[in-house]
């Protein structure tokens, strides 16, 4: 990361020695009331060759989606910091826009944080998301094992929210967040609500978080919940997670009919979600493994499950190759497709190599 430490004290006193204009100085106080702030420049590239459903291409975000992002704090004074986040997504394979073309459609949020929590406003993750990629999935939601393929689904950001995030106590942090559906003539209509529970001690990291949206005129609300953990051995890190899934559109579900399916394929409203998993580093290369098993209540039965594997090789702090590969199971017309980090896939097996550069 580049980070660009915009200290207002420092310009006054480089505009005192006459370096720079005095209108470049904080005029209305002396330097002892002068306050901080920092931006950050960061970002990360990752492009790939992807070979699924018969297909070879080159794509971008295959591990991570790649991004540029600014990061920014003010102290306040008291304690108090202002904050901000602004993440771009960027196609690293032909420049474009991710994200349908939002400008800034990976995070963009505003807010205050204090010794009694960080309160933020804007476009921010999805809890139940974050629980199974950050702490679940030892693909971290990338490469075509990704747990995503086959558990949960809610939208990875939610826009409008507001969240509150607890300071840590003895290792416990607690998240709160809603959002404000903000559709003309409809005042429930996806309206969010957000929460989870995360305990660290040491090698063990545990969170519990649902995430509930309220559903279309006519249809159940969507209900996603996980409990994930992780634990470092030091050898090894073993990963899991349980999730339940209800409602219209709380699991993977493609309208296109992608098997070509006598019946077309309906989406599940009544599923669970189990996923076991492992990362073992040896030097610089770290092998992943995973198992997710999609366990379909409903009375098709459209269950699924995949194995994955891979490996990661780091070239530096910053930059490391992968490679990796995963089959996804259908079973009664299930119609799952294997993915990755930024694409939803086109068929039940994939394999992945490329390089990730964060800076």
């Amino acid at each position: 990361m580049k980070k660009l430490s915009i200290s207002v004290g420092l310009v006054s006193t480089i505009a005192t020695l006459g370096v720079l204009p005095a209108a470049h100085a904080q005029s209305s106080a002396g330097p002892s009331s002068v306050i901080p702030s920092s931006v950050t420049i960061y970002g990360l590239m990752d492009a790939g060759l992807v070979q699924e459903g018969g297909v070879s291409k080159l794509t971008s975000g295959v591990s991570a989606g790649s991004r540029l992002g600014l990061r920014g704090t003010e102290s306040l004074g008291n304690g108090l910091h202002a904050v901000f986040t602004l993440e771009a997504g960027v196609l690293s394979d032909s420049g474009r826009s991710d994200q349908a073309g939002q400008l800034f459609g990976r995070q963009a949020f505003v807010g205050i944080d204090s010794p009694l929590g960080m309160l933020t406003v804007g476009r921010q993750y999805n809890l139940q998301s974050q629980a199974l990629t950050d702490v679940a999935d030892p693909f971290e939601g990338g490469l075509a094992g990704a747990a995503t393929n086959l558990a949960g689904y809610s939208a990875t950001r939610i826009d409008n929210t507001v969240r509150y995030t607890s300071p840590e106590w003895r290792g416990v942090t607690g998240t709160v967040m809603y959002g404000a559906g903000e559709h003309t003539g409809i005042a429930a209509d996806q309206r969010s609500l957000g929460l989870a529970l995360g305990y660290v001690n040491g090698p063990l990291i545990l969170r519990l978080a649902r995430q509930s949206r309220a559903g279309e005129p006519g249809k159940a609300d969507v209900n996603n919940t996980i409990l994930a953990g992780n634990y470092n051995f030091g050898v090894a890190t073993a990963f899991a997670g349980y999730g339940r899934n209800t409602g219209d559109g709380s699991s993977m579900f493609f309208v296109e009919n992608p098997y070509g399916a006598a019946q077309a394929p309906a989406q599940s409203t009544d599923s669970r979600d189990a996923i076991v998993g492992v990362s073992v580093p040896l030097g610089a290369t770290t092998l992943l493994a995973s198992y997710v098993r999609k366990d379909d209540r409903d009375a098709a039965n459209r269950d699924a499950q995949q194995l994955a594997i891979g490996a990661t090789y780091a070239l530096s702090k910053r930059s490391k190759v992968y490679v990796a590969y995963a089959h996804i199971r259908n079973r009664n017309d299930a119609a799952y497709m294997v993915g990755n980090a930024t694409e939803v896939g086109s068929g039940n097996r994939a394999f992945n190599i490329g390089l990730r550069h964060a800076f």
